[in-house]
């Protein structure tokens, strides 16, 4: 039954382009288009000023998987239109709430003594795919609160329809190789572990709460904070935070934003939760932004965050600053370093293929590119180049679409370039200049004075082993160790030294 639910909804989103562009099957593979023609045929499609509203109505009812797929959707009106993606952004935060009995329940199973904490429980002001929000007061404070409940049932929906992806994503690996360099699978996998953020609002509650640490001293961006003790695995609780929401265009005009430094603030916001902090909100479409009357933007909803280590931090800030810099050799080098790329392809064949790529698009306006056209050629490029999709990147790819497409929202000719080149050329020059050679040995001074103090251990311990050749060799001297081995074990031992100096010389310039 999900099989088939699935598969209708993806017929019926190729057939009305909102899935894909129109655009990308002019030059796709002549396969795909056969694919798509033969998948559709006999499809329904909606009239042009109906099939918005007709489209939204069906992945409602669908359930919170396709509705994820539908908040996407709406970030990207340069791709299905502006009509569709306004009729798709109810999504977001217009479901039927569900009734007050399960919300005494809820209260009562996930929270010790609810009523000591929380008073005047009013009725629902959003309720979306995953949760609802009740407003309520702090008893002891009289603080205006957010409360949030988990959906009941959605859990063991979700876990249905994401074991059915993952069977469907080992069946496409299995008989059709084209996928292979996609990973499903792993796809799959790693949008199984974000989605437990989800539906556990413990984890969302310890995501707020790093986050507020990470941007305590940034201005003009913020998240609520956490009400512990009204907080749980069902139940989460924070402060009230008053501001318009990002979808609201007309009411941030009316509040007088500069809607333009709007979509630039936005864009640099999210750049360095990427590259300074390495934790980033996951699912910043407009339904999770407000922003408040002094302009500073806020983000709720962390239940889908993502993570970056430093050597992916430093490889997407490379890879952003080869396309502001137009270094498209520089471009091709980091991702055959990152492994992006298997090594056995030439760089400047590859640099000449994301030349052909950011070129034609780098001085024009936002609303005279094509993204149907570049989409189908980065396709093009990723199958001649053997690039397989890389898991950990899915949700940080995923987020820099969908802020790209909220920035597009308030300014649809925002420089995307423009607006990231000064911070991601900052960043890597704290990274990867002096300062941070001297900061990387600083850091690393502890683990190799450990080592240090381990030294005379090593050394007594390779002394011992060289007794017992000895003791070996007089023995039995038809075993006689060879001068080779000799050379070997001399060679180790001085190597040993040598490493252990050399980190004790680094450690200490590092401290110096």
């Amino acid at each position: 039954m999900r099989l088939l639910r699935l598969l209708r909804m993806m017929r019926l989103l190729l057939a009305q382009d909102a899935l894909l562009p129109p655009d990308f099957f002019t030059e796709a593979p002549l396969r795909l288009r056969l694919a798509r023609r033969v998948f559709t045929l006999g499809a329904q499609r909606f009239r042009e000023d109906q099939r918005g509203q007709a489209l939204s109505d069906k992945i409602r009812k669908l359930g919170p998987t396709y509705i994820k797929l539908g908040q996407f959707l709406a970030t990207r009106s340069d791709i299905i239109g502006l009509a569709m993606a306004q009729d798709l952004r109810h999504l977001q935060d217009r479901l039927p709430p569900f009734g007050d009995k399960q919300v005494a329940r809820l209260l009562a199973t996930e929270l010790d003594h609810a009523e000591a904490v929380l008073k005047d429980m009013g009725p629902p002001i959003a309720a979306a795919s995953i949760a609802q929000v009740h407003v309520a007061t702090h008893r002891e404070t009289g603080q205006k609160l957010a409360v949030k409940f988990l959906r009941p049932g959605v859990e063991e929906r979700l876990r249905g329809e994401l074991e059915l992806l993952g069977r469907m994503a080992k069946w496409a690996e299995r008989f059709f190789p084209i996928t292979h360099r996609l990973r499903p699978v792993d796809a799959i996998t790693t949008l199984a572990r974000s989605i437990n953020g989800e539906t556990d609002f413990r984890m969302e509650a310890a995501a707020l709460s790093e986050m507020a640490e990470n941007t305590a001293k940034d201005k003009g961006f913020r998240v609520p904070d956490i009400i512990w003790e009204a907080s749980g695995r069902r139940v989460l609780t924070m402060s009230w935070v008053d501001g318009v929401s990002a979808s609201d265009i007309e009411g941030l005009q009316k509040d007088g934003h500069d809607l333009s430094d709007l979509a630039t603030r936005l864009l640099q916001i999210f750049l360095t939760l990427v590259l300074r902090d390495g934790f980033f909100h996951a699912d910043m479409h407009q339904g999770n932004l407000l922003v408040q009357k002094d302009g500073t933007i806020v983000a709720i909803d962390l239940g889908i965050c993502g993570r970056l280590d430093k050597d992916s931090r430093r490889f997407l800030a490379e890879i952003l600053h080869g396309f502001i810099t137009r270094d498209y050799v520089k471009l091709a080098q980091v991702h055959i370093e990152a492994g992006y790329v298997p090594a056995h392809h030439d760089v400047y064949e590859f640099a000449q293929a994301l030349r052909s790529v950011g070129e034609p698009i780098r001085d024009r306006d936002a609303d005279d590119i094509s993204m149907g056209r570049v989409l189908s050629q980065l396709f093009a490029i990723t199958e001649q180049f053997d690039m397989a999709t890389q898991p950990q990147l899915l949700l940080l790819q995923k987020t820099m679409v969908t802020v790209e497409g909220v920035a597009r929202s308030f300014d649809p000719k925002i420089n995307i370039w423009d607006a990231s080149e000064t911070l991601v050329a900052d960043w890597l020059r704290r990274q990867i200049g002096p300062e941070a050679i001297l900061r990387d040995m600083r850091d690393n001074a502890g683990s190799t004075l450990r080592a240090l103090r381990r030294l005379p251990e090593t050394l007594a311990q390779a002394e011992r082993g060289a007794a017992a050749l000895e003791t070996m060799a007089n023995q039995n001297p038809s075993h006689t160790p060879s001068a080779k081995a000799d050379r070997l074990a001399c060679g180790l031992g001085l190597t040993a030294l040598g490493a252990a100096l050399g980190a004790l010389a680094m450690s200490l310039t590092g401290f110096f």
